[in-house]
């Protein structure tokens, strides 16, 4: 009979630890990244009274079972159900990732490796990608300083470091002129003046950053040749006239006050430039009043469209093949006598490698009618190339669904980070919890091996949403039902109990 109290205790105890677990889940349904347990009961050992015995042939007699009373149960195991994701909630954050699949954000916690499904993440003081859920440190690969990724062991993710938090400037390398050029337009007749310099012409322009940031404009005039010598194709000459700085004075021509009379003068800076490989400045001398001047005319080039066509012909040919027919070099060798060829912020352009400077691309140009009007433009870069940018700042990091992490900056830049590192496990119910949605591994989950791998090959990021906590709670209010009945179950067992003890009691009376 006592047997019997203690198998009611027993049960008690265990469907207390359920109800325990179930309460913990319940509180948890909003958790995000958060993972349901279950409790599973074993009985608990046997009283043997008798043991089997065999028949006998001889005696003729049955052979009999065992004779054995159980003394209750016990929690077996308490098992966290880590391989069903959690619903996935939309926050339309930049920094919120949900987890697609088993893997794990590998996390740094006072030192400690840690596994988590808590993708909400934020920048600390320090510059750290960490998880807001836990404070741990989110750990990846970084970039190296050409933007790629390094996927050595994983480290924390410093994501705004004084070096990130700017965008160096680039220097223009590539520009692609476009538009269409009617042959007909009456602007693309020049006017060759007394002293034979070539003036007007149909205006184009394009500009250009320096090695510093600075931007500067190229004015371009392109007249019709008189004399066309190919009927197969049209000439044209592109000449430079002036370039200009980011505050619209051109490099060519300095302007001084005179501090007693206040008389404004001008004078050649001697600033030098090639085009197409030729060198020169400022044909002749600067009118001192008006600072007006005339480039060298060895500053142009030819222009040629096929004749039935209208497509691009080509500009002259050059010795190394890069860009042969297809581009002018343009460069700036300094803007003054002092500060020229490596010692200016221009980048030179190299004849014998055949780079440097900046390639203007005619390529794109078109020689169609259009009423006599002609319509350019231009564009940095060619193909996306080449562009070039001006000084920024950080204004903003985002993460792909490969978990690359991106800083974008004031000029438009973006520019590659690192990389979110994950985990995954042979078996992932054999993380240990550590509370915080944190996981450690174990030898029953099997061990990290310090590198990580690449989220791709065991699932995917949703950026901006979150994964929430798996616990059904339709599911958790029935085991609540049955375990509120278990328990009244085995406490029926004790009082019962109690009651057949109270009659043998009384027996004496």
């Amino acid at each position: 009979m006592m047997r019997s109290l203690y198998s009611g205790v027993a049960g008690l105890r265990t469907h207390q630890t359920k109800m325990d677990v179930i309460g913990n889940n319940i509180a948890n349904v909003n958790t995000v990244g958060f993972k349901g347990s279950a409790v599973n009961f074993s009985d608990t050992f046997y009283q043997t009274v008798s043991s089997a015995t065999g028949p006998n042939a001889t005696t003729g007699t049955a052979g009999t079972n065992a004779k054995q009373i159980g003394l209750g149960s016990l929690v077996a195991a308490v098992t966290t159900n880590i391989t069903e994701n959690g619903g996935t909630s939309s926050t339309n954050r930049a920094l919120d990732i949900a987890i697609n699949g088993e893997a794990f954000l590998v996390v740094n916690s006072n030192g400690e490796t840690l596994f988590t499904k808590s993708g909400a993440l934020n920048v600390d003081a320090s510059g750290n990608l960490y998880c807001t859920t836990n404070g741990a440190i989110v750990q990846g690969w970084l970039a190296d300083n050409n933007g790629n990724i390094v996927k050595d062991s994983v480290k924390d993710l410093k994501v705004m470091t004084a070096e990130q938090l700017e965008a160096p400037p680039t220097a223009t390398s590539n520009v692609t002129m476009t538009g269409n050029i009617d042959k007909n337009d009456p602007s693309l007749v020049g006017i060759v003046d007394e002293d034979g310099n070539m003036t007007g012409g149909l205006p184009m322009t394009f500009s250009f950053y320096d090695n510093l940031g600075e931007l500067y404009t190229v004015k371009l005039r392109v007249t019709i040749d008189e004399e066309q010598d190919n009927e197969s194709a049209v000439k044209y000459t592109v000449r430079v006239e002036d370039v200009m700085n980011s505050e619209g004075q051109s490099i060519f021509v300095k302007k001084e006050v005179d501090d007693t009379t206040g008389k404004i003068t001008y004078s050649s800076t001697g600033a030098k430039i090639t085009w197409g490989g030729v060198e020169g400045g400022i044909s002749g001398d600067v009118n001192e009043d008006t600072g007006e001047f005339i480039l060298d005319p060895a500053l142009s080039q030819a222009l040629l469209f096929n004749s039935s066509s209208g497509e691009f012909g080509s500009v002259p040919e050059r010795d190394n093949t890069t860009y042969s027919g297809l581009s002018i070099n343009f460069s700036v060798i300094g803007v003054d006598e002092e500060h020229t060829g490596t010692n200016s912020t221009f980048p030179q352009y190299d004849s014998d490698n055949d780079n440097g400077g900046v390639e203007v691309y005619f390529s794109n140009l078109t020689q169609y009618g259009a009423g006599g009007i002609s319509d350019t433009s231009y564009k940095r870069g060619y193909n996306g190339i080449g562009t070039g940018n001006y000084a920024g700042t950080m204004n903003g990091i985002s993460i792909s669904e490969e978990g690359m992490v991106y800083g974008s900056y004031t000029n438009g830049e973006s520019k590659l980070l690192g990389q979110i590192a994950v985990a995954t496990f042979s078996n992932p119910s054999g993380l240990e919890s550590r509370g915080g949605s944190l996981f450690a591994a174990t030898l029953n989950s099997g061990e990290f091996d310090g590198i990580g791998e690449d989220i791709s090959i065991s699932g995917s990021f949703t950026v901006g949403a979150l994964e929430m906590s798996n616990v059904d709670l339709a599911n958790e209010f029935t085991q609540m039902i049955t375990t509120q009945r278990g328990f009244q179950a085995n406490s029926r067992i004790i009082t019962t109990s109690d009651s057949m003890l109270e009659e043998l009691v009384n027996l004496k009376r």
